[in-house]
């Protein structure tokens, strides 16, 4: 089916921006399946119909906050800055055929604008034959400009309330939500995100649990999410084939969608990370950067019976929208196509001395290429690009449509600690297929394991995470406990006197580790810091010799880890990771956050024949959140000759 058109016409409103009645226009984009209404020059979404209904998003609203691209901000000397629609001021039709329509909305910065210093492009594709539309963003930053920083970025989706109702992140991921009227009548809980559901519409909802942080998703792993309409059987999706331009690389985690209803496209943000991911820019720092496109695709089902059917019907398209990238249909010329691109292959094998098995290929690992850095700065890269892909079984790995540049190579293999960087820079040219010598992994070792806790696989989800008791949201009984609200406070439960006790060799970290090492409440509300024990044996101390204790958190929230051994009162510690982390990732539902990685030197000396005892001890204790959760600890002993 061919367009429709495009059609310009104005409306007299009342602006939002001012408070004068002024001229507003629009555009419509019509391919006969769908329409979309924007304004214009603003380039705000007003209206989407599709299937019979006139628009999918909530006519209830202000014309221009309806959907729309956005930022947080602040200058560099805080005297201005918030969270900022991005408005454009020149509409221009980039091209207009019998298969596509592309239209673009320019946001130019002036200095005299109390906007953040940011030219913004963004635009619009609608193709023939398409059930949704497309929509990405050039960002850009000129030589001379002031610096700032960016906290956010996205695109919003402010559904119909009278649709929408049935909101879909993954197979297992799906439930009714409640509404903004059900919030509103809620009680508040530990912070305004959480509100516990009283006397909602929906009376099989009394009880639950509303947090927006509690729909969040890996970066990997969303690739599409959306509403579902279970009165009209009509399905709103926002499709991401390629993470690429999102920040941070595949396990950032980030929000998806929440009550509203509202889905999100979350392309830059600080949420489970902190202030490692707000991107600063320095005075007159240029940068260029194309977020997206993202695809927004709408379906139906005749029979409403079946509307949760179409979450099916969008996993289909991602997957036909994945096999597509790099689009060919952009018209942009800072959105690279296929053969303006360049791609990676190799292979990575593991090597580690003290190991009797798990040496030779790195099955199924992660890697990556990022911008030059460190062995972990990808995880807190926000200005460049990211290329991620997993090695077969024989540790081969293929990354393709990269684009030129330098970079260094990245990854990590699931149940083995450290990160890999190949130390060479690895440079992508168009067209080019770049080959890598063998890579081999060594990973961090001095000596032989005397004892671990946990998995590396960089989250805690295998400690244990208890049931609740109050407070549930009913989707995480079976699935992803550690979603639930108020964890934190079931470990004073737990351990109403006494912290925590680990035995090496009869304790099982599934079910006597708990999964976030967080403080104690009290009776009378002090919160009280915690101190874990890890109890074990060494036949024969070195004394001359030097054990190493591998500490490597999950995720750390204005928290330290002090470590003593067998002696849980001296004064100075026998190390401590100092203050670390801003995760935040206890509050917001995260069995993970950034990883860190410390490694402990301890003298033979601490240590006696037979039983030993190591203490960790988290001192700080000024709100409820402050905690570390562990990914792995392990004990070496001092090093031995393996030849």
């Amino acid at each position: 089916m061919g367009f429709a058109g495009l059609v310009f016409s104005n409306d007299s409103i009342l602006s939002s921006q001012s408070l004068s009645s002024e001229v507003s226009h629009k555009v419509e984009m019509n391919n006969g399946i769908v329409k979309i209404t924007v304004s214009r020059p603003y380039g705000n979404l007003r209206g989407i119909k599709y299937h019979g209904v006139e628009n999918l998003l909530d006519d209830s609203l202000d014309r221009d906050d309806r959907g729309y691209w956005d930022c947080s901000w602040e200058d560099v000397n805080g005297s201005n800055g918030k969270q900022s629609m991005i408005l454009g001021d020149r509409f221009q039709v980039i091209m207009q055929t019998n298969n596509q329509v592309e239209v673009s909305f320019k946001t130019t910065w002036k200095s005299s604008d109390p906007l953040p210093a940011l030219n913004v492009d963004k635009r619009y594709v609608m193709l023939s034959g398409s059930s949704g539309f497309y929509t990405y963003a050039i960002y850009e930053r000129l030589k001379g400009w002031p610096g700032m920083f960016l906290w956010e970025t996205r695109i919003v989706f402010k559904l119909s309330q009278k649709w929408f109702q049935y909101m879909a992140i993954s197979d297992t991921r799906q439930r009714i939500m409640p509404t903004i009227a059900d919030r509103e009548r809620g009680q508040s809980l530990a912070y305004p995100e959480a509100v516990l559901l009283k006397n909602p519409l929906n009376s099989e909802l009394e009880g639950e649990v509303d947090d927006k942080y509690q729909y969040s998703s890996e970066s990997k792993n969303d690739r599409v999410h959306g509403w579902i309409s279970l009165n009209s059987g009509i399905g709103f999706w926002i499709i991401t084939p390629s993470y690429e331009f999102r920040t941070a690389g595949p396990l950032k985690q980030d929000l998806t969608g929440h009550v509203g209803p509202i889905c999100l496209s979350m392309l830059m943000s600080a949420h489970y990370t902190g202030v490692p991911l707000n991107v600063t820019f320095e005075n007159g720092e240029p940068w260029k950067k194309v977020f997206g496109p993202v695809f927004i695709h709408l379906n139906s089902v005749s029979d409403k019976t079946k509307a949760t059917s179409l979450w099916g019907d969008a996993k289909q398209q991602t997957w036909k929208e994945i096999i597509s990238w790099p689009y060919s249909f952009p018209h942009s010329p800072d959105f690279l196509k296929s053969d303006q691109r360049g791609s990676v292959i190799g292979q990575l094998s593991i090597q580690d001395e003290y190991l009797k098995v798990g040496n030779g290929p790195a099955r199924f690992a992660h890697v990556g290429l990022a911008a030059p850095g460190d062995a972990r700065s990808w995880e807190y890269q926000t200005k460049g690009y990211q290329f991620w892909t997993r090695t077969d079984e024989h540790g081969n790995f293929f990354i393709k449509a990269v684009l030129p540049g330098a970079y260094n190579l990245h990854a990590w293999v699931s149940g083995v600690m450290g990160n890999y960087m190949y130390e060479a820079t690895v440079t992508v040219t168009p067209g080019s297929v770049t080959k890598l010598p063998p890579l081999v992994f060594k990973p961090p070792r001095d000596g032989p394991t005397l004892w671990e806790i946990g998995i590396p696989n960089r989250h805690a989800a295998e400690f244990y995470v208890p049931n609740v008791t109050k407070n549930i949201n009913t989707l995480y009984l079976e699935q992803d406990k550690f979603r639930q609200y108020g964890l934190w406070e079931r470990y004073a439960e737990l351990y109403p006197e006494n912290d925590l006790v680990f035995t090496v060799g009869t304790s099982d970290y599934a079910k006597d580790w708990f999964f976030a090492h967080v403080l104690r409440r009290l009776p009378d509300g002090k919160l009280k810091a915690t101190t874990w024990q890890i109890v074990f044996d060494l036949p024969k101390v070195d004394k001359a010799g030097t054990y190493k204790l591998r500490l490597v958190l999950a995720a750390a929230h204005m928290a330290e880890v002090q470590v003593r051994v067998n002696r849980r009162d001296a004064i100075r510690p026998d190390f401590t990771t100092g203050l670390t982390g801003r995760d935040n990732a206890i509050a917001r539902h995260g069995i993970h956050g950034v990883q860190r990685s410390f490694t402990a030197a301890l003298p033979g000396s601490l240590f006696v024949n037979g039983r030993n005892t190591i203490f960790l001890h988290q001192p700080r204790n000024q709100e409820a959140f402050q905690g570390v959760m562990y990914d792995y600890i392990r004990l070496e002993g001092p090093p031995q000759s393996t030849h």
